[in-house]
C-alpha cells in the first residue's frame, strides 16, 4: 500500500522559474516597514497627547488647533493617517484574497475596500491641511491663544 505524495507548497513556483520582486513580496515588505513606522508614530502621538499633556481631559478643539498650527504635527498626523489606512487596507486585501471564494465577490469587496481607503485618505488629508484654528464666527473663549495674536 503506497500513500500518494503531496507536492511541496513551493513546487509550483520552482517549475515556472518565478524569481525576483513581485507584487505580493512588495506588499509583505510594506506591511513590515509601515507597521514598524506606525508603532513609532502612534506611541509618539499617545506620549505627546496623553503623557506630556494633562491627559485626555485636555484634548479639545483648542488643543488640536494649537497642534495643527505647527507643520510638524500636521505631517506627523498625515503620516499616521496614510500609513494606517494603506497598512490596514493592505491587510484587509490579503484577508479578502484568502477568504472570498468567488472571483466576483473578491472583485466587489476589493472595489469597496479601495473606495473606502481612497475616500478616507482624501477626506483626512483635506481636514488636516484645510483645518482653520480660528474659524470666523466662533466663540473667542473656546479658541486657542494663537487666534488672539
Amino acid at each position: 500500500m503506497t500513500a500518494t505524495k503531496i507536492p511541496e507548497p513551493r513546487t509550483r513556483y520552482a517549475r515556472t522559474g518565478r524569481r525576483g520582486v513581485n507584487a505580493e513580496m512588495l506588499s509583505w515588505l510594506f506591511m513590515r516597514f509601515s507597521g514598524a513606522i506606525l508603532v513609532i508614530l502612534v506611541f509618539g502621538h499617545l506620549f505627546v497627547n496623553l503623557w506630556l499633556g494633562e491627559g485626555v481631559q485636555r484634548i479639545d478643539f483648542a488643543f488640536v488647533s494649537g497642534k495643527w498650527a505647527n507643520p510638524f504635527w500636521q505631517t506627523w498626523d498625515l503620516l499616521m493617517l496614510w500609513l494606517g489606512m494603506f497598512h490596514g487596507g493592505n491587510g484587509v486585501r490579503t484577508i479578502i484574497n484568502d477568504y472570498a471564494r468567488s472571483s466576483t465577490l473578491r472583485l466587489v469587496l476589493k472595489v469597496l475596500l479601495y473606495a473606502a481607503v481612497v475616500v478616507t485618505v482624501v477626506l483626512g488629508t483635506l481636514v488636516i491641511f484645510t483645518f482653520s484654528p480660528c474659524p470666523a464666527g466662533a466663540d473667542p473663549s473656546l479658541l486657542p491663544s494663537i487666534c488672539s495674536e
